[in-house]
């Protein structure tokens, strides 16, 4: 048998925990962060769970936007880093970063001007609306340097700069967590401000973390960060090749997130129950795939650097490693998942019909786990990788407006299925999909070099 397609070996291994271990960290620390502003807002009710959840999908949104043009420009920038073209790294940072920048303060002025409309996207309960919308107003003013720490983070993931993101992260959301708790119950003297309270913690948190990033990386001279007239050096066949290869991702990320987002007008229009139900589940969800967070921008810079070297049959060697690795820590996560659901009353102060609800979409989402980290890796981390942009972006849509959608909306508006019901619908698509993901990977018709 070829050694390369061995599950494991000692450099595969050792660059899997070098790259992976702290992107992992960093996103558990901050799902974990979110999650206990999560249940210090629970605290305050259904209700206000509710409008902070709804408020946060104007975030969500952006936040996958920004995530697609970072790994868009990704498949770049770890392939240049491959050849150690430093160049080609720094003008798709630069050209990446003014596109991020451009959509945060869009997204920025649509919250500050009509934060009620855009709630009412979602819910008819009026008190939800309120209290959505001035949580949404505030935490908008962090949206622009949220851009900027995202696209400066994931630049400097591409280039194996992988502690300093986490360190920034690990002392902003800190620094968020005291003051959440300052803010929203009023200690320390403070005015208890509830969901406000929130809001301002998370604005201060995404200042903090832009400033650590782009003074330090700056200061050490990563090879990310260039000289202005390098980040802005744009020629016309460069960015024709750069949307050609982007802009999939962040059609991807965008409509996928728009998908998303309807589960939670779905599951509003249910009830806010359902609605509340839903957010504490999708909070355990973050928590759960920080993992893979890890493992999954691990396999992208690897296979991404495997492929600029110019080593192909590493480059799919890697690739099925990592779709071996991936369903198989996805059944240890789902199996941690089972008996944690018993703690939610005590985290989150449910009343019982909603706590029974999130019981069962946990157990939903633990035998799910499996499929939908494999599908987590297929797309970022392999298709992304190889430049296999619009394959990856059929895949998603496809289960997400092909599948989970129109499910979720029978189950919801048609057969008159509870709460649990519906996010099994919703989540159906990682089941789906998943053998069309075998298919594509064994093809090999993902793997291209785009530099």
């Amino acid at each position: 048998m070829d050694k390369k397609l061995l599950p494991l070996d000692g450099r595969f291994a050792s660059d899997l925990l070098r790259i992976g271990l702290p992107i992992a960290l960093q996103n558990f620390v901050s799902a974990s962060v979110n999650m206990i502003a999560t249940i210090m807002v629970g605290r305050l009710g259904a209700t206000s769970l509710a409008g902070v959840g709804l408020g946060n999908q104007v975030y969500f949104l952006l936040m996958l936007f920004l995530f697609g043009v970072s790994t868009g420009g990704g498949v770049f920038t770890a392939q240049y880093w491959g050849k150690k073209d430093l160049s080609g790294v720094r003008r798709t940072v630069g050209l990446s970063m003014a596109i991020g920048v451009f959509a945060a303060l869009a997204f920025a002025a649509a919250a500050a001007i009509a934060p009620a409309a855009l709630i009412g996207l979602y819910s008819r309960d009026g008190e939800v609306i309120a209290l959505g919308a001035r949580y949404l107003r505030i935490s908008a003013l962090g949206y622009l340097p949220l851009a900027i720490s995202s696209v400066l983070g994931l630049s400097m993931r591409s280039v194996e700069k992988v502690r300093l993101p986490l360190l920034a992260t690990a002392f902003s959301l800190a620094v968020s967590l005291f003051l959440s708790w300052v803010l929203i119950f009023g200690k320390l003297g403070a005015p208890a401000m509830g969901v406000e309270g929130a809001a301002w913690a998370g604005v201060v948190a995404r200042v903090i973390e832009c400033a650590i990033l782009g003074f330090i990386a700056r200061a050490r001279r990563y090879p990310c960060i260039g000289r202005l007239r390098e980040m802005a050096d744009w020629p016309g066949t460069w960015v024709k090749r750069y949307i050609q290869v982007a802009l999939p991702v962040v059609l991807n990320e965008v409509t996928w997130s728009v998908g998303i987002t309807l589960y939670s007008v779905i599951f509003a229009r249910a009830g806010t129950e359902a609605l509340a139900a839903y957010s504490v589940t999708n909070t355990v969800s973050q928590l759960a795939m920080v993992i893979f967070f890890g493992t999954g921008n691990a396999a992208a810079m690897m296979i991404g650097k495997k492929i600029g070297e110019g080593d192909r049959g590493s480059a799919f060697a890697y690739a099925r490693r990592f779709a071996l690795i991936a369903p198989l820590l996805g059944i240890g996560v789902g199996a941690l998942i089972v008996p944690f659901r018993l703690l939610l009353p005590f985290l989150f102060r449910l009343e019982g019909p909603v706590f029974s609800q999130a019981s069962v979409m946990l157990l939903v989402l633990a035998g799910l786990y499996p499929f939908k980290v494999f599908n987590f890796h297929l797309v970022v981390g392999v298709c992304r990788a190889g430049g296999d942009t619009r394959f990856g972006m059929f895949y998603d849509l496809f289960g997400v407006w092909g599948l989970a959608l129109p499910l979720a909306a029978l189950g919801a508006f048609a057969w008159g299925f509870p709460a649990w019901g519906i996010y099994l619908m919703t989540a159906s698509d990682d089941l789906g999909k998943s053998l069309l993901g075998i298919w594509r990977l064994r093809s090999r018709r993902w793997l291209h070099d785009v530099t």
